[in-house]
């Protein structure tokens, strides 16, 4: 690291020399990037199941306090224009995924970044899916226990009722989904969540990550992508309001469609599709694409050397 020195002002006739400062540090090269993620997830994979599932139940608890921000800012947003409006919902959610890779947790699609380890045999197949599994169950755990403190604490009740009728008018929009859309719409949020997750690794402060964050989260709440761990928020509040507050539905100035808000039309109709494109975004499109580029050519040539080597000693 360059170091650099100034001097203050001369004191009683002496110059004293300041403390060194030292150089910013410039961000790391994509291929430095790909290493580093390599050796994330091998410390991922390798991590204890009580550690695991308590990071993992952090992030869904982050991911859902991001949901909650962004449900309670977007109502009464339909004043503004279309675009204005997701932008802002995109911002304000982006707290989710900033608390994850700050303070520190374990986020299912974030997660699917281990598959480079994987391919290059730094992970087996079982820590690969073991780690998937339990970072999923507690990331359903971490979302679901939000979703009850706010049903619990009555916040959706804010604004006469405005923040809870948003809270089910984007329940119900994402249970009405159609399998296809919903796993494209999973395939592109992930592959967003996963460039964000992989921009951290280039990272040199906390603000570098924060920054890196903020654009591909807005991006893909904007547009409208689905992520799998934000919906087990998402939806759950919605499930809790129709079941547990027929009264609030009822009073409702505009009435939501809410046929398809059920737990099969959550896990089967939402869950089940997003979850599998989520996979496919952020494992296949990012995962493999940067493992392919960067760390497969390091692989093949450790490999050559390797097989030269043993070649040489043979003929000796």
């Amino acid at each position: 690291m360059s170091i650099v020195t100034r001097e203050t002002r001369a004191y009683d006739g002496v110059s004293i020399p300041a403390p060194a400062i030292p150089a910013p540090a410039e961000a790391l090269s994509p291929a430095e990037m790909a290493e580093r993620c390599e050796r994330a997830g091998v410390a991922k994979a390798r991590l204890d199941a009580v550690s695991l599932l308590g990071l993992a139940t952090l992030a869904g608890a982050f991911i859902a306090l991001g949901a909650v921000f962004m449900t309670t800012v977007t109502t009464g947003a339909a004043m503004l224009p279309f675009g204005l409006a997701k932008l802002l919902g995109g911002l304000v959610f982006s707290l989710g995924l900033i608390l994850v890779a700050v303070a520190g947790a374990e986020l299912f699609t974030g997660n699917n970044l281990i598959v480079m380890a994987f391919l290059n045999r730094k992970v087996t197949l079982r820590q690969l899916l073991k780690n998937w599994g339990l970072v999923y169950l507690g990331n359903f755990l971490g979302s679901v226990l939000v979703a009850l403190l706010v049903f619990g604490s009555q916040q959706y009740r804010a604004a006469g009722g405005a923040v809870g009728a948003n809270a089910l008018t984007i329940a119900a929009a994402k249970v009405g989904l159609a399998f296809g859309p919903a796993l494209a719409l999973g395939i592109l949020c992930n592959a967003l969540v996963c460039l964000a997750v992989w921009l951290c690794f280039s990272a040199r402060t906390t603000t570098d990550k924060i920054l890196a964050i903020i654009f591909p989260v807005t991006a893909f709440v904007a547009a409208g992508f689905e992520h799998s761990i934000a919906n087990m928020y998402l939806i759950t509040i919605g499930l809790l309001i129709k079941w547990l507050d027929p009264g609030f539905v009822a009073g409702l100035s505009s009435a939501v469609d809410l046929s398809r808000l059920t737990v099969t039309g959550f896990l089967l109709g939402n869950l089940l599709p997003v979850t599998l494109g989520n996979i496919i975004g952020g494992a296949g499109l990012v995962g493999l694409s940067y493992w392919l580029i960067y760390l497969r050519p390091k692989r093949q040539r450790a490999a050559d050397v390797l097989a030269d080597w043993a070649q040489s000693d043979c003929t000796r």
